[in-house]
């Protein structure tokens, strides 16, 4: 439970740039626990500030708490987004509303022309609550890796390579950050469906169905799972066609990276890399795919395979979070 921690010390001293890649990947992705957007806020309040840092590195709570709350006050306020939890109403947007109701403040007021008095009083309310919900948690989803911090001393002190990193991918990483944070927003709040193009652009390149790939490799292969190689008889919908590396990384549909699997398998597996050891088994399939040379419309869907790919491809998706191994024997 690191959101917990009073002081959370810096477990390394150095990180390459690969590693860094991979721990924020972690972090966006699906694998880190997102109970609020408040992670995303804190993201961005460090990238917001990272001239602000002193010669160890650090950024006082106070510096980040004004971040953090313009954050919010803007789209809690100005915005009418007020629902940032996937539980209860999160602790911030209560701060928030009650000193709007409490002051009469319109909705189009920003948090930037309030009353000086004002806001010091809502950056103290909602560090309090960084320091129970925030920093503990971002640290925990970095591994203690990214920065350490405490409370009583009120720092947060950034790992120096990550810094530098920030500095260098600044643009990147704020509009994955902001990407993955609307996102989450949409999730939560009614708003307009014209608001709602950041989910559909995430799945543009995914088809609707897999079927026509499905007749094609049953039409050249025997109806058996490629994960646990039972017979597919074609009973309550028991064919499936499974990405062998998670379409959510590669995102995109490519006969080369698809395989037929039994419901148990498909299910089980979900987003999963498949163990390295299958690997050479699709290679080799694909193999038999392209010793099919009759068949126009394979020749057209295998035209920029190449067995290198899918290898690069496998090893990437790893470097990017994708670690958890699956072997059908353990589903």
């Amino acid at each position: 439970m690191s959101h917990k921690l009073k002081v959370g010390e810096l477990k390394v001293d150095y990180l390459s740039e690969e590693e860094i890649w991979r721990v924020f990947t972690i972090v966006l992705s699906s694998k880190s626990v997102k109970s609020s957007t408040y992670k995303f806020a804190l993201i961005k309040a460090i990238i917001e500030n990272l001239y602000q840092v002193n010669e160890d590195f650090e950024l006082t709570y106070d510096i980040l708490a004004y971040t953090f709350t313009k954050v919010y006050w803007n789209l809690i306020v100005h915005h009418n987004l007020s629902r940032h939890n996937r539980g209860k109403n999160a602790r911030v947007v209560s701060i928030i509303k009650e000193e709007q109701q409490n002051h009469s403040i319109p909705p189009e007021m920003v948090f930037d022309k309030l009353r000086d008095s004002l806001q010091v009083k809502l950056i103290h309310k909602v560090k309090l609550t960084m320091k129970i919900n925030v920093f503990g948690a971002l640290y925990g989803d970095t591994r203690g890796m990214f920065y350490s911090f405490d409370h009583k001393a009120e720092v947060l002190r950034l790992n120096p390579a990550v810094h530098s990193f920030m500095l260098n991918y600044q643009k990147l990483i704020i509009n994955l950050t902001n990407y993955h944070m609307a996102a989450m927003i949409e999730e939560l709040n009614e708003v307009p469906s014209i608001n709602y193009l950041l989910g559909k652009v995430e799945s543009i390149a995914k088809r609707s169905s897999l079927q026509p790939f499905e007749k094609i490799l049953l039409s050249y292969f025997e109806a058996r799972c490629f994960y646990c190689g039972k017979e597919l008889t074609g009973k309550k919908r028991e064919t499936h066609i499974d990405h062998f590396i998670p379409w959510s990384f590669v995102q995109s549909d490519h006969i080369w990276n698809l395989v037929l699997s039994c419901n148990k398998c498909n299910s089980s597996k979900s987003d999963k890399l498949p163990e390295r050891g299958y690997l050479e088994g699709i290679i080799n399939r694909n193999e038999e795919l392209l010793s099919w040379n009759s068949s126009l419309q394979v020749e057209i869907l295998m035209e920029n395979y190449k067995e290198k790919k899918i290898i690069m491809l496998y090893d990437y998706s790893v470097k990017n979070g994708f670690d958890t191994i699956w072997n059908p024997l353990t589903k």
